[in-house]
């Protein structure tokens, strides 16, 4: 197969949670256990740091990935979602998983998975361990999907894990409270491994019960005046930085290439280090287009206190979301003096725009469109030089634009 027919493949013939939502949720780890038992167990031949929480883990994994490849390691990054290919998911020191390698994984496994039936995200973990294995990585930085308890991911034994934050976000598989969502994130939290907690984080009781449970020392990051800065823009990025020192502090004796200086290269490369794309990210200015892939009610909270620190004249924001979202929630925290560009990003799980606008009801101006690219087209010609366009929602509204406009 080309490298096109096989990511065909693993998008069409396996569950995939970002087309099809709870379908392809295994809720169960007995499949990846039994493929990596295949693979000769490769996830147990390299170090790891497991990262989870509603909101802020993955800029904690880039930032953490972006230290080490600022220290001179070979760092493996495991990810998700992708926003414009597949392989940006799984990465050394900022470069993607070669296409050949893709290929021939799923090329040389087909036949034996096939009797396992795994998940598209199933595959995508196991190909990330055996590509890590192949590469010989000095450390691993792994992101959960969903959860944390029963994630594909969490068949790994780290040096630490962390748990940036809790929020409401997926009730659907982790439960309708915050206690029973802080339990399934909590489930990483393995037997002696210390794990860090995100400053403020929601019940935090329950972690601490559970790390106790597990003999586990508890170490929780604390946001102070003098910590390096970020690259990644937003303030509650503060908080993410706090986290990944929490981290670096406990590991550091293990990597001594690791400095100060790494340390503060480190977090100001975080782009050209890792490739993060799409967190509260400029993608063009006159008129300012900024994207961000943020899309519960946690992380909208964040925006709209980013948009108060901007400077323009007329609020442009092109939205969509999926349809599982806590939608008036999430809208209600929007701003009313805006023009709002609705539109539906293209996967089955997107919410229409005849849906979404009944949640716009108390907004300024709204208009619908056909795709996220009619709407930004229509956005762009709207504007004036001095107004700002923000795109979100979904991560899906931002691959798409990205995808369309400025890959």
């Amino acid at each position: 197969m080309t490298y096109k027919e096989t990511v065909d493949f693993l998008f069409e013939q396996l569950p995939q949670f970002q087309n099809i939502g709870g379908k392809a949720y295994n809720g169960k780890l007995d499949n990846i256990i039994d493929i990596c038992e295949l693979l000769d167990n490769p996830q147990n031949k390299f170090k790891t740091i497991h990262v989870a929480g509603t909101n802020g883990k993955g800029s904690v994994c880039n930032m953490l990935a972006s230290i080490f490849t600022q220290s001179g390691y070979t760092v493996g990054l495991f990810t998700s979602p992708h926003l414009l290919d597949f392989r940006e998911r799984i990465r050394i020191n900022g470069v993607v998983i070669p296409e050949n390698y893709v290929i021939d994984f799923v090329k040389n496994h087909n036949t034996v998975f096939n009797k396992i039936q795994p998940s598209f995200f199933e595959w995508s973990t196991a190909l990330a361990f055996n590509y890590f294995e192949y590469k010989q990585v000095d450390i691993a930085l792994i992101e959960t999907g969903l959860g944390g308890r029963l994630d594909s991911t969490n068949i790994i034994t780290p040096l630490v894990s962390a748990i940036t934050s809790i929020g409401i976000d997926h009730t659907q598989y982790l439960g309708n409270t915050l206690e029973d969502i802080a339990r399934e994130k909590g489930g990483i939290i393995k037997p002696n491994i210390p794990v860090v907690l995100g400053e403020g984080i929601e019940k935090q009781s329950i972690f601490e019960e559970i790390a106790l449970t597990n003999n586990s020392l508890v170490h929780i990051a604390t946001q102070n005046n003098n910590q390096p800065v970020s690259s990644l823009k937003g303030d509650f990025q503060k908080n993410n930085v706090a986290t990944t020192l929490t981290v670096i502090d406990l590991i550091q004796q293990q990597f001594s290439k690791i400095t100060s200086t790494t340390i503060s290269k480190g977090l100001l490369s975080i782009k050209t280090n890792t490739g993060l794309r799409g967190r509260w990210e400029t993608i063009q200015y006159s008129p300012k287009v900024i994207a961000d892939i943020g899309h519960n009610a946690h992380a909208i909270a964040q925006t709209v206190k980013e948009l108060e620190l901007e400077t323009y004249n007329n609020l442009h924001i092109i939205w969509g979301m999926v349809a599982e979202k806590e939608v008036n929630k999430v809208i209600n925290l929007l701003p009313k003096n805006a023009t709002y560009y609705l539109c539906t990003p293209n996967i089955p799980r997107a919410l229409s725009t005849k849906e979404l606008e009944k949640s716009f009801a108390e907004k300024q101006t709204k208009i619908n469109f056909s795709s996220c690219s009619e709407a930004f087209k229509a956005a762009i010609k709207t504007a004036k030089s001095h107004d700002l366009i923000v795109v979100g929602g979904s991560t899906f509204v931002v691959s798409e634009i990205l995808r369309d406009f400025y890959s």
